[in-house]
């Protein structure tokens, strides 16, 4: 059997301004190419299908359009969860419809377990593989608050209640193969998630900003038993194992949602089950749209870019200067440049400029050049907060952004 990993698409979402849909489309125009070239038969989806709550109505077409197409092919099955970009009702709102053509969605937790739980069949009608398909799991499905808590113990709260959860669906998966009376080699069992597993790599950029809100709790990979065939995990975008096993994977975002992403080789997860055997392949994703990240003095910069320039490609850039010099035309200097060339400059950070106005009135500096975790760290600087109290109150600031992100994906 031949099951392909995916997740993170993050369809709809834009670079600094920049729609990224031609990118989007050659992706899953690919997409439905590899699962036809590896005959692939289940595809997981392992969430953040869209960039927003309330994706747009292009982002939509994309997604449906696409899943349309997967019923033509050779994949007998798509299971699809919700990550914490996405609205779980809109990803449901469907759902019945799209059994039709089966496309199995899990968006929330929902009232029996046993619905997370899903037995899919072959050709013949005959059941082959058990997929535990568990959406991102909310702060507020999975513990109640109680006055005088301190965060320590509402963040302890919170990963029982995400380990409680995935053992009752593994009790509930091994049960129902136990019912079939197969032998445990012949109906696998594979798990999907949505989650931060503690030890894995976050990276740096635009991409990785997000990863705060609904990051608070990092999950152990103990909680996902041996028993398991393969699990497949989405919501950080570096394709990696996990602790270092083979069979526990993040597949990462298909395209670079930032120019930290940009020199990134980005894949999906080909897993072929044989038996009680589970063999993984990765299979690169070509990039459509080439980003650039060039950092250093004048000099440096100025000979990368006409460098670029020379090799006539579309290639969209971000420049960060970092020289001892003040720079204050940058802008004028690069744009001449890169004039006539197929080169796009979309974010310029003049460091030697940024320090001198913090140094002064902070007028010059953008939130653009500002993460909401460097954001925060300035507020903490301007009161002269000590260092001993800063922790705390970091995650006291990352729960007040968990907050704001699950009344977001309430407000439909």
């Amino acid at each position: 059997m031949h099951i392909l990993h995916t997740s993170d698409w993050h369809l709809g979402r834009s670079l600094h301004g920049k729609k990224r849909y031609a990118e989007f489309e050659s992706f899953l125009a690919w997409l439905i190419a590899t699962i036809e070239e590896y005959q692939v038969e289940v595809l997981l989806v392992a969430g953040d299908v869209f960039d927003s709550s309330v994706p747009s109505n292009r982002a939509q077409e994309l997604y449906y359009n696409f899943l349309c197409r997967v019923a033509a092919s050779s994949c007998r099955h798509v299971v699809v969860i919700a990550g914490n970009h996405d609205s779980p009702t809109l990803l449901e709102a469907p759902k019945e419809l799209l059994k039709v053509l089966d496309v199995h969605v899990v968006g929330t937790i929902p009232d029996q377990i046993s619905d997370e739980v899903l037995l899919l069949h072959d050709k013949k009608g005959a059941p082959e593989l058990i997929v535990c398909a568990v959406p991102y799991l909310r702060d507020r499905d999975l513990r109640q608050s109680e006055a005088g808590e301190s965060m320590a113990d509402k963040e302890e709260k919170l990963l029982a209640g995400i380990r409680s959860h995935y053992a009752m669906v593994f009790q509930h998966a091994e049960e129902q193969r136990q019912q079939l009376g197969a032998v445990p080699p012949s109906i696998p069992i594979i798990a999907m998630g949505h989650l931060f597993a503690a030890g894995s790599s976050v990276g740096e950029g635009e991409g990785m900003r997000e990863l705060y809100v609904g990051s608070l709790a990092r999950v152990e990979a103990g909680i996902f038993p041996e028993s398991l065939h393969y699990v497949a995990l989405g919501h950080l975008h570096i394709p990696q194992k996990v602790r270092g096993n083979e069979l526990i994977r993040y597949s990462g975002s298909p395209l670079s949602m930032g120019f930290g992403e940009a020199r990134q080789q980005k894949s999906v997860c080909l897993v072929q089950c044989q038996g009680a055997t589970a063999t993984v392949q990765l299979v690169p994703v070509p990039v459509w749209q080439r980003l650039e990240r060039i950092r250093g003095d004048w000099p440096h910069i100025a000979v990368r870019v006409e460098a670029l320039a020379a090799e006539q490609e579309s290639i969209w850039l971000e420049v960060v200067y970092e020289g001892d010099e003040l720079i204050v035309d940058l802008r004028d200097r690069l744009d001449s440049i890169i004039s006539g060339t197929q080169l796009e400059i979309l974010r310029v950070q003049n460091r030697r400029v940024l320090q001198q106005a913090l140094a002064q009135t902070h007028l010059e500096e953008s939130l653009d050049d500002l993460s909401v975790e460097e954001v925060f760290a300035r507020r903490l600087d301007g009161k002269n907060v000590p260092a001993e109290q800063r922790p705390a109150l970091l995650r006291a600031y990352h729960e007040v952004l968990q907050s704001l992100a699950d009344e977001d994906s309430q407000a439909e």
